[in-house]
């Protein structure tokens, strides 16, 4: 039987408080949310991605009035980048209040919590009255979800439903920012740039230590096709789809221009120009070039400069990641 894909609030509430899974849209990418307070739920969660017990999961909340159940100090830190960025593609790493369960944290003292600005997950948070455990809504180590037929494809029957809020505005999974201290950390780079974040904060963002909180997609590797998937210069990436498509190999690839050599087997994407596009077509497009049924993805490496940071670092860890 086929998930259920719409709209309805009252559903979805019902859904999560008798413990299902419901996947639903925030702006950076797709959530699959259970009731942060329910164990049981927490487990299904974790047993429908595939996810490690001890990987922790962001907790998302209609507004900042929530913050003192789940945190037991909100810093100055904390309260400067919330009231910039939030709602909004920040996550914050705060010191956990004793309620909080393990299976949030992953067993740390610290917790990762967010307000996200998509219509419809506000919606949603505000009739659920509490807070949504909700890591991007795929299995576990996979292309994140953009849609709600990505869900739906990628999850099946193991969400209870699906609410369809359209493609994600931005595509990429938020920037993840320590504030238990004075200074930020930057665990996890997303839309909100370094200087964005200094700017509200007031202060340098310090290098990330070596006893740093585990965090949701910071793993060596993650956000990986199926398909082998290799990051490379331009050069050498017109190099070796000749090479693979001479011994007959399906290529499929992610360029930064739409001039497609006359190659057999080749299936050409090209990529928009600036960051924030790129940004937000990555993992339809990686998703697209690997239902294309190729032997091999290649993308072409994306500029350095600080604006494709975060676009880089999901890359370099779908090349980590991939399985064949």
């Amino acid at each position: 039987m086929p998930v259920a894909i719409g709209q309805d609030i009252a559903q979805a509430v019902a859904i999560l408080k008798r413990g299902g899974l419901v996947a639903f849209p925030t702006e950076t990418v797709y959530g699959l949310g259970a009731d942060a307070s329910n164990a049981d739920a927490l487990k299904r969660l974790f047993a429908a991605k595939g996810r490690p017990s001890n990987h922790p999961v962001i907790v998302h909340l209609a507004d900042t009035t929530q913050l003192k159940h789940w945190s037991s100090e909100v810093t100055p830190l904390a309260q400067k980048l919330a009231e910039k960025f939030w709602p909004g593609p920040l996550t914050l790493i705060l010191r956990r209040t004793a309620t909080v369960s393990d299976l949030v944290t992953g067993g740390q003292d610290s917790i990762g919590l967010r307000v996200p600005s998509h219509p419809l997950a506000q919606a949603l948070l505000r009739a659920f009255g509490g807070g949504i455990a909700a890591p991007s809504a795929n299995r576990f180590g996979r292309v994140s979800t953009t849609t709600a037929q990505h869900v739906a494809e990628e999850l099946g029957e193991r969400v209870d439903c699906v609410l369809d809020g359209g493609a994600s505005t931005i595509g990429i999974e938020s920037s993840i920012v320590d504030a238990r201290g004075e200074y930020p950390v930057l665990l996890r780079p997303g839309h909100i740039s370094v200087k964005e974040i200094e700017a509200a904060a007031g202060a340098a963002i310090q290098a990330t230590r070596a006893d740093a909180p585990r965090v949701s997609g910071a793993l060596a590797a993650h956000y990986a096709p199926a398909t082998a998937l290799l990051l490379l210069e331009s050069d050498l990436l017109l190099e070796l789809a000749a090479t693979l498509t001479r011994e007959g190999k399906r290529v499929a690839v992610l360029a930064r221009s739409a001039m497609q050599p006359l190659l057999p087997g080749l299936t050409w994407v090209a990529a928009p120009a600036d960051a924030a596009a790129y940004a937000h077509d990555l993992y339809a497009n990686l998703r697209l070039l690997d239902g294309t049924g190729c032997d091999a993805i290649l993308v072409e490496q994306p500029p350095l400069q600080a604006e494709w940071a975060a676009v880089n670092d999901r890359l370099m860890r779908a090349a980590a990641g991939t399985r064949k």
